[in-house]
């Protein structure tokens, strides 16, 4: 039934609602003359001056047709449809005082106002009625697919006007988590709350939901995104100032959601169910839970129902929210959330924690990551990154947890920076510990650029063209490996599973991309064009500023050749060279000293003995600190 009514043409809708229209006048005129004279006695009256009903017909007829009604669908009969129909309802009731002054029926002339009330009303419930029943047929419908605005603003607007024109696709409801809107109607559609997506889903048997918050950031759009496709729906999104280019283009603009949308990658299938086992009904801590790596690392744990997840943070901020965030999905699986606000120097701490909570499983993400800061403070990046991991291992392996998995970087391999090397470095203190580990499976997950995380380039390009340009790039040739949060997250909980012990994973992350042609996506997708030289009149610019302290052209992920399969083809097995138990014990000796006396040349002295790869990158004149440019001097390394 459904098929019949889309592949109804133009002119097959017209012609009922035209029978409808045609049919109400004499049942509203029946109507009419028993509320006025609270009988039916006056009907041969009415019936001997039936002529007169056909040329109020014909009125009405053309009426409507002037109004444009006829042509109005059931899904947009809004308020100036309904002020128009109360228009066609008052002129019909002067006609029909009109044909009647010329008979000789003389009806009182309160007939013809009360036919017009009643003529209304019919009209207005007959509206209403069709568009119940063919809601009703398409809720029951395969055929079309039923979708929610999540956003009541000025782009969910647009949208819903837009999607009002498309016969397949029906929008049922809007979603806003500003309370101020829930229960009004916009645009002809009830506004829900978003925490309500489950019953709405369910009232309105929805198939999609299209996130039309242009401001939204890519985390927060990555986290609802995963909530609502666990739902089973299918969700995607519009990008910014998209709103402005009309209808039809606005629906062409529609996207998956969330930052795998502008990777070329096959999407990673759900395959947690072959890895859950090592994590399900376990103690598991999980360091820098609250920064971006960590935080998903967090999510996808509770997918696998351990007893007892251990929140550790150093930013009271962060732990804040994902405590918040993580007792949501944790009270449904049963999961205890434990927030530890502190540091991973701290062996105290540290140590009091695993044995408190009996920690089993230890997933390492906490870092000190943007290399221009690590670069321009090597002391506390080296601290946290390298001394915090030493801390963290050590008293892991005292407290016999059954698993550690340190959360590595590309910037790692052959490191051109300071926090690269400080990340190589952690490797190696996991490598020594792991050889010397008879209860607890060390293993080091690395891989490269991750999308939507903080200080990644999504963000930074998108406030840069919410701010209408430029775009800074770094160099024109700069390539980076990238995945998704969510990706990364579950490939390092599969791959802390397959650990036997002192191995590292590299996960496949395809083939490195240019992040000039990222940008160039973002600006298309965001509704503007890119101004260079062949297209002079664009709107957003991108420019180039010169590498950054320590910044390379390309990063790679592997130490050297040679590697082996995994049962996840999108894990790969490599085994590395490492330094000797006693040459790792002089170097965290060194480097603790160093630390100790704040020498940056002991510092970089004893990170490049212990890291003979590291080798810092050419910068311009002036870009790194002259204390910086001092020590690589005193440590024999040019600094330019």
């Amino acid at each position: 039934m459904i098929k019949t009514v889309i592949s109804l043409s133009r002119i097959q809708k017209d012609a009922i609602f035209l029978t409808v229209d045609l049919a109400l006048v004499p049942i509203s005129m029946i109507l009419a003359l028993s509320l006025q004279f609270s009988s039916l006695d006056l009907l041969p009256l009415f019936v001997d001056n039936w002529p007169f009903i056909p040329l109020l017909m014909v009125a009405a007829a053309a009426l409507s047709l002037i109004l444009g009604l006829r042509r109005v669908q059931l899904k947009e009969y809004d308020l100036g449809s309904v002020v128009r129909s109360a228009v066609l309802a008052s002129l019909l009731a002067v006609c029909s005082a009109a044909l009647d002054s010329l008979g000789d029926s003389a009806f009182p002339v309160a007939l013809h106002f009360i036919f017009a009330l009643v003529y209304f009303a019919l009209y207005f419930l007959a509206r209403l009625a069709m568009y119940q029943i063919l809601m009703s047929i398409y809720r029951r419908s395969r055929a079309v697919t039923r979708v929610a605005i999540y956003g009541a603003g000025r782009t969910g607007m647009s949208l819903a006007s837009a999607l009002k024109g498309q016969s397949d696709i029906m929008a049922c409801a809007f979603l806003d988590d500003n309370a101020t809107l829930r229960g009004l109607n916009v645009v002809g559609l009830p506004v829900y709350s978003g925490v309500h997506i489950d019953r709405v889903k369910a009232l309105y048997k929805l198939d999609r939901v299209i996130l039309a918050m242009p401001s939204l950031s890519v985390h927060k759009q990555t986290y609802l995104s995963k909530r609502l496709e666990g739902l089973g729906l299918e969700v995607q999104t519009l990008p910014a100032f998209a709103q402005l280019i009309g209808g039809e283009a606005l629906l062409d603009k529609l996207l998956p959601a969330g930052p795998g949308a502008l990777l070329s990658r096959d999407p990673l299938h759900d395959a947690m169910n072959s890895g859950c086992s090592e994590y399900r009904g376990a103690n598991v801590l999980i360091s820098g839970a609250g920064g971006s790596i960590g935080l998903e690392l967090c999510r996808q744990m509770i997918r696998c129902r351990p007893a007892r997840l251990v929140l550790f943070e150093l930013s009271e901020l962060a732990l804040y929210n994902a405590e918040a965030e993580m007792r949501v999905l944790a009270g449904q699986a049963g999961v205890e959330i434990v927030p530890v606000l502190g540091s991973i120097t701290d062996g105290i701490l540290v140590g009091d924690v695993l044995a408190q909570y009996g920690i089993e499983v230890v997933l390492h993400a906490a870092a000190y990551k943007h290399v221009p800061l690590v670069e321009a403070n090597p002391r506390v990046g080296l601290s946290n990154n390298a001394l915090g991991t030493a801390v963290l291992a050590q008293k892991a392996r005292e407290a016999q947890v059954r698993r550690f998995v340190l959360v590595s970087s590309d910037k790692a391999v052959r490191p051109g920076n300071i926090m690269g090397a400080s990340k190589r470095l952690a490797e190696l203190i996991v490598q020594d510990l792991a050889t010397r580990s008879n209860g607890t499976i060390f293993s080091i997950v690395r891989f490269g650029n991750v999308l939507g995380s903080s200080g990644s380039v999504i963000p930074l390009f998108q406030e840069q063209i919410a701010r209408g340009g430029p775009v800074t790039l770094t160099d024109e040739g700069v390539t980076r490996y990238f995945m998704t949060i969510m990706e990364a997250a579950r490939l390092v909980l599969l791959a802390g599973a397959f650990a036997e012990g002192g191995e590292g994973f590299v996960l496949g992350m395809g083939k490195p991309g240019y992040i000039r042609d990222l940008a160039r996506q973002l600006i298309v997708a965001s509704g503007y064009t890119v101004r260079d030289a062949e297209n002079c009149d664009g709107d957003i610019e991108i420019v180039t500023t010169g590498l950054r302290p320590g910044e390379k052209l390309h990063e790679e992920l592997m130490v050297r050749k040679g590697a082996q399969t995994t049962a996840h083809p999108k894990i790969i097995r490599v085994r590395e060279d490492h330094l000797s138990e006693l040459e790792m014990a002089a170097a965290l000796r060194a480097l603790r000293d160093a630390i100790d006396r704040g020498s940056d040349a002991d510092l970089l002295a004893t990170l490049m003995r212990a890291v003979p790869e590291y080798q810092p990158q050419s910068q311009p004149e002036g870009a790194l600190p002259e204390r910086i440019v001092n020590a690589l001097k005193a440590a024999d390394k040019p600094a330019e």
